[in-house]
């Protein structure tokens, strides 16, 4: 065969290859509205080039050539073909380049400032009608970096675990029977305990209830097969690519159903201005972390136990827009009336079964004060405003930490709370080591209204005193209560669990099916409390699990107890 024909079939066979594992490592979909799409085309022609430049002789070829004397018009040949392959590598690379400045420049806010405005709609709230009064047991008192110090510490409980796998960082809060949860999966430690460990998958997961700070690692009859920390076919995004070659993903998140089997969510992108521009989300894949298996759902197919498709960066992004462009694009640079943005931070809060991503709005003057508020839900983008002024969530932080200045702690990003009817700010507050140790509520009208604790109940108490205290403050005559209810029964079955350094017990009675809770404090004598013993408990039947407030037990009175005398 003739040896020109062999090295052209090998410079083929090399860029194929070198082009496969671009496309391998890097994943750009095969989407023209992609931008990655055109980077990869780039580096693809660079590919070409240069191993057709090498295929031409190149020029090291023709100066050892010259040397031994070759003709000049051999080598004017030579750079003739060079030249010829430069043009035409350079102009589709031009092309490309010019494409994107174009793409780029059409679909700015100059021209589609309204639009850019409506990739979010803001409809007005009612903050006492939308965000009920939460029990305190279900406020979250743990938040991402919590979170993350209670992972590792249970997995550093467990040892054939902790040698093996380490914890991804990107805790997803969701709700998960009806509670506020962050979930992580697990990871393989490195490559070479991914050769030992990828024929069974990752063994586990971890669960956070943010309530309770009650940490789980989950063990799975069988293991994830498919996540981020796989090198080959199971990587789940290279996964995605290859099952969906032109879809453009977001960031994929790990989440766990009602029956807590888990999954990836994966967003697919949609671009509603111009090639590339006005970026928003227009559905998800689900793929079931052991099995692989995938279902495509548009955005008003999703199921309802996925709690979050649009990402917090997007949310916050479209959220700027909406505030910047209110009065068009030259507004938003001079005079700026009416121009808003959401501030430099957010955090989630749990309605409804849903998660909703929390943020304030304030000037662009930047005066630490809001004029509201909007709570976005995650999975569907229903975006609620509620025009309630008052003090920033940084000075809101600075107002708590100061009531514990002489210790020194730190205040975590507040969720906002409705308190007897109020905006309320509530915070934990961390020593050095990042340890939650006291909480805090703040009003957002008057943020010097603080009340602390070392337990959420008593930072509450503290604040509605603190607000009692406000002469123009009208506190409704219910709001430092409860609602309770009080039922008699037997106690079908009890579990004792140890939260927080706490011990509590779990029961049911035979009469119902709830599940309630009371911790030592309520009642020592829970200790010796058993199955068929006759109970009185008052509790909370807004909570979940129903938490016990008070509990009384069927007592002999001394005199009329068994003796053990004999006659």
């Amino acid at each position: 065969m003739n040896k020109k024909i062999i090295g052209r079939a090998v410079r083929i066979l090399i860029t194929v290859i070198a082009i496969f594992l671009v496309f391998w490592f890097t994943l750009p979909p095969i989407n023209l509205r992609s931008s990655d799409f055109y980077n990869f085309a780039v580096v693809s022609l660079i590919i070409i080039y240069v191993l057709n430049f090498l295929s031409l002789g190149g020029v090291t070829e023709a100066v050892r050539e010259g040397g031994d004397g070759v003709s000049a018009e051999k080598l004017k040949n030579t750079l003739k073909s060079m030249k010829k392959s430069t043009k035409a590598f350079l102009i589709p690379v031009v092309l490309i380049i010019a494409l994107s400045f174009v793409a780029t420049f059409i679909g700015s806010p100059f021209f589609f400032s309204s639009v850019y405005k409506d990739l979010i709609v803001k409809e007005d709230g009612d903050f006492a009608e939308d965000i009920v009064e939460l029990s305190m047991s279900q406020i979250p008192v743990v938040d991402k970096d919590t979170a993350s110090r209670l992972g590792l510490r249970k997995l550093g409980e467990m040892s054939d675990l902790v040698s093996q796998f380490e914890i991804r960082e990107d805790y997803t809060q969701i709700n998960y029977r009806g509670r506020p949860y962050r979930v992580t999966s697990l990871n393989y430690g490195d490559f070479f305990k991914w050769m030992g460990n990828t024929s069974n998958g990752i063994p586990a997961y971890i669960t956070v209830d943010m309530t309770t700070q009650e940490t789980e690692l989950i063990r799975l009859e069988k293991g994830i097969r498919y996540s981020p920390g796989e090198y080959l076919m199971r990587n789940i995004n290279r996964y995605l690519r290859f099952k969906y070659p032109t879809k453009i993903f977001e960031s994929v998140s790990f989440e766990i159903d009602e029956e807590g089997t888990p999954y990836w969510i994966a967003p697919t992108v949609t671009f509603r201005i111009a090639l590339w521009s006005g970026r928003d989300i227009d559905g998800a894949v689900l793929v079931n972390a052991i099995t692989g298996e995938h279902v495509y759902y548009g955005i008003d197919e999703i199921p309802s136990w996925v709690d979050q498709i649009y990402t917090s960066s997007l949310v916050v992004e479209q959220l700027n827009y909406n505030g910047k462009y209110q009065s068009g694009f030259l507004n938003s640079i001079f005079g700026q009336k009416g121009v808003l943005q959401p501030t430099q931070g957010y955090n989630y809060i749990a309605i409804n079964d849903d998660v909703y991503l929390y943020t304030g709005m304030t000037s662009v003057a930047g005066d630490q004060s809001n004029v509201g508020f909007v709570m976005v839900n995650l999975r569907t983008k229903e975006t609620k405003f509620y025009t309630v002024p008052g003090a920033e969530e940084y000075s809101a932080m600075s107002s708590a930490e100061g009531q514990v200045q002489h210790l020194g702690y730190n205040s975590t990003f507040p969720i906002l709370l409705n308190v007897a009817d109020r905006p309320t700010y509530f915070m934990s507050l961390k020593d050095g080591a990042g340890l939650v140790k006291m909480y805090a509520f703040v009003d957002v009208d008057r943020y010097q209204v603080v009340g602390t604790g070392t337990t959420v109940d008593e930072a509450r108490s503290n604040y509605i005193t603190k607000l009692s205290a406000e002469s123009d403050v009208v506190i409704p005559d219910d709001s430092d209560s409860v609602k309770t209810e009080t039922v008699s029964g037997t106690v079908a079955d009890i579990r004792q669990v140890v939260l927080g350094g706490e011990t509590y017990y779990y029961f049911s009675l035979t009469d119902g099916d709830g599940i309630y809770s009371a911790s030592l404090r309520v009642d020592p004598r829970l200790a010796f409390l058993s199955a068929g013993e006759e109970i009185k408990i008052t509790f909370d039947p807004s909570a979940a699990p129903y938490e016990v407030s008070e509990i009384a037990f069927t007592v002999y009175p001394v005199e009329d107890m068994p003796s053990d005398e004999t006659n």
